[in-house]
């Protein structure tokens, strides 16, 4: 698969940001190089790919089709059953023959009839070396059709469903690609959430270490109980622990992301968290009416309906009886000489009904219909029932962001109050105001709101992408989603 210039380019960026002392990566980088590079977006692609060529299929079988067949330096030399005219006696003489044969037809389907028109050029020789003869059998021009009157019509069926399944095919395309994007987001908050907490456990790490220096000294002067100073480094402990294990989050959580991006240098980055979020805001009947006219939701309930509905007829053709028209016209010729297979063609004609009726089934057939028309009804009322959770799956979605705005803007409050309260209880302790504990719960704190605001985040922009993937819609930019099909398939 080939790189679009925008991903070459920011694989370049990327390759120089690694280069540099502190390289960096934002959501919407992960975001472009999960849709390019990940496994998720190959199948993606492959899967459009294969209902591509599908459709090109079914749309091939529209068409004429030109076919040459034939047999060539056919040898048969054997004993072969003769009879005797007069008395009906079996003899067995020898045969010692070639047959070489060459055909040419021009066939072309009619769909809304369901029958098959044919145009052919036939020529056969054959040889018999044990008469010294040959003779040839030519068919210049040969018009045949064949037309089913009570049959079950398949490519009548597939005009209606293949198209639908090839737009279906594209909407799914999106809406996959759209989940790379889920998936990628929550890997990068994952990643983002574990490298806070390395960074803040190696902050506390270091405020620790110089708080117990200064509780020493002051137990020296008798401003510190003993206690204080176990409790301080037993926190200065916890603390060094909880750093080394935070570094083991976070080089776990690199490798998933990474490894979704399938890359395998990414040493000592740093994702950049988006900080602020768009003041959006989304009415409900707007995002049901994009679903329903961009996602692939609609168009699977059409063609499982058509599905079923097809089987009913397909079932109802099957039954009674079954009669088709053949019908022919052709020119033709035998001769011992080539130069004469062409010349004074006598005309062919050929019609004709073949049928069929089962007399006694037992019901066979009946049943077969029966059972078809209950399918409909139970997909039907499937339909339905999927239908109504469809669009009450919607309506939750939109109440649940737009409440993450505010949200977010809460906690990232919050975190700014817990990051001005800690530095003011260390400055406090670090003048004998206030105890060990004081400071230990303003750290708690401190960590709680940071992790309550990456959450938040990851929230927002989770809810944000699965309300693009459900309404394939940009509802920042404002606009429908949309990929280069015709790109893809090269």
């Amino acid at each position: 698969m080939r790189y679009s210039a925008s991903i070459i380019a920011l694989l370049t960026v990327w390759a120089l940001n690694l280069n540099a002392a502190e390289p960096k990566l934002t959501l919407t980088n992960v975001i472009e190089l999960a849709q390019e590079r990940s496994y998720d977006a190959m199948v993606a692609r492959l899967s459009f790919m294969s209902q591509y060529w599908s459709y090109r299929s079914f749309r091939a079988q529209l068409l004429p089709s030109v076919n040459l067949s034939g047999g060539l330096l056919q040898f048969n030399r054997s004993m072969v059953e003769a009879r005797n005219f007069d008395d009906g006696r079996i003899s067995y003489v020898e045969n010692n023959s070639m047959t070489n044969s060459m055909y040419l037809s021009i066939d072309q389907n009619i769909v809304p009839l369901g029958g098959k028109l044919s145009l052919q050029s036939y020529l056969y020789r054959l040889d018999q070396f044990s008469y010294n003869s040959k003779i040839y059998n030519s068919q210049p021009l040969r018009l045949s059709y064949t037309q089913p009157l009570r049959t079950y019509n398949s490519l009548k069926w597939q005009k209606k469903t293949e198209p639908l399944k090839y737009e279906r095919a594209k909407k799914a395309y999106l809406e996959a690609m759209e989940g790379v994007t889920i998936q990628a987001v929550q890997l990068f908050f994952n990643v983002l959430s574990a490298q806070s907490n390395y960074q803040q456990s190696r902050k506390n790490l270091e405020d620790r270490q110089y708080l117990f220096e200064i509780a020493k000294k002051r137990h020296e002067l008798g401003t510190v109980t003993k206690s204080e100073i176990l409790q301080l480094e037993l926190s200065l402990l916890n603390a060094q622990v909880e750093a080394n294990n935070n570094q083991l989050t976070l080089n776990d959580q690199l490798f998933k992301l990474f490894s979704y991006l399938r890359m395998t240098d990414y040493d000592g980055v740093e994702l950049i968290p988006p900080y602020t979020v768009p003041e959006l805001m989304v009415n409900t009947d707007d995002v049901v009416s994009r679903a329903l006219t961009n996602s692939t939701h609609n168009l699977q309930q059409q063609v499982s309906l058509l599905e079923a509905q097809k089987l009913v007829a397909q079932a109802k053709a099957n039954k009674g009886l079954q009669v088709q028209l053949n019908g022919e016209i052709a020119l033709n010729q035998t001769t011992e000489h080539f130069n004469e297979a062409y010349r004074h063609l006598r005309d062919n004609e050929i019609v004709g009904l073949t049928l069929s009726l089962p007399i006694f089934d037992w019901g066979v057939s009946r049943g077969r219909v029966k059972m078809a028309q209950a399918d409909l009804e139970v997909t039907k009322t499937q339909l339905e029932q999927a239908h109504e959770a469809y669009l009450q799956d919607l309506r939750t979605s939109v109440m649940q962001f737009n409440m993450q705005s505010s949200q977010c803007h809460n906690a990232q409050r919050a975190q700014d109050i817990a990051d001005e309260r800690y530095d003011i209880t260390k400055r406090r302790f670090e003048t004998g105001a206030v105890t060990v504990t004081d400071l230990n719960t303003a750290q708690n704190e401190q960590e709680s709101a940071r992790a309550q605001y990456i959450r938040q985040l990851k929230t927002f922009w989770t809810c944000y992408y699965a309300l693009r993937q459900a309404t394939l819609y940009d509802w920042i930019r404002q606009r429908d989603l949309d990929a280069d099909f015709e790109k893809i398939v090269e």
